[in-house]
């Protein structure tokens, strides 16, 4: 069985509902796909390499990632160094401002780990509306159904 990742972090808990929205889209593919939604504080290096996608998703604070986004891959760097080449990721991100500064940290970050990105970022302004949930829940369903059917 493939593993959908996701990893994520809150203050205000809008993040957590684009996280819940794109774990529902994940689910559709529930046979194939064991999707894990770990907080960025409590997810690891073994996390990270049984992974087979990853989603990341995070407030924007101060233009940048959350501390806690920020912590996973700082300790995870390192010791995933060549052994997460080509891991399929997306992000999603609960923005104040226009986000643009947590997708460029999390891009340039995510190009060092040789990730490869399948989806343009998510990100939301404000409490997210239905059409932002819609959206998280088809990107999560996208990343699932490219995982378990080979596509990604």
């Amino acid at each position: 069985m493939k593993r959908l990742l996701i990893i994520w972090s809150t203050q205000t808990g809008r993040t957590g509902q684009l996280v819940a929205a794109a774990g529902q889209g994940a689910s559709e593919f529930a046979d194939e796909v064991d999707v894990r939604v770990l907080r960025a504080l409590d997810a690891g290096l073994d996390d990270l390499l049984a992974a087979d996608g990853l989603i990341v998703a995070t407030p924007e604070n101060f233009g940048y990632l959350s501390g806690a986004v920020k912590d996973f891959l700082d300790r995870t760097y390192y010791p995933a160094e060549g052994r997460v080449d080509g891991l399929p990721y997306l992000m999603l991100v609960s923005a104040g401002n226009d986000g643009t500064g947590a997708v460029r940290a999390l891009e340039r970050i995510a190009s060092g780990y040789r990730w490869k990105r399948v989806a343009e970022p998510l990100i939301v302004k404000g409490e997210p509306d239905p059409a932002a949930l819609a959206a998280a829940r088809e990107r999560g369903a996208l990343l699932a159904a490219g995982i378990a059917f080979g596509t990604l």
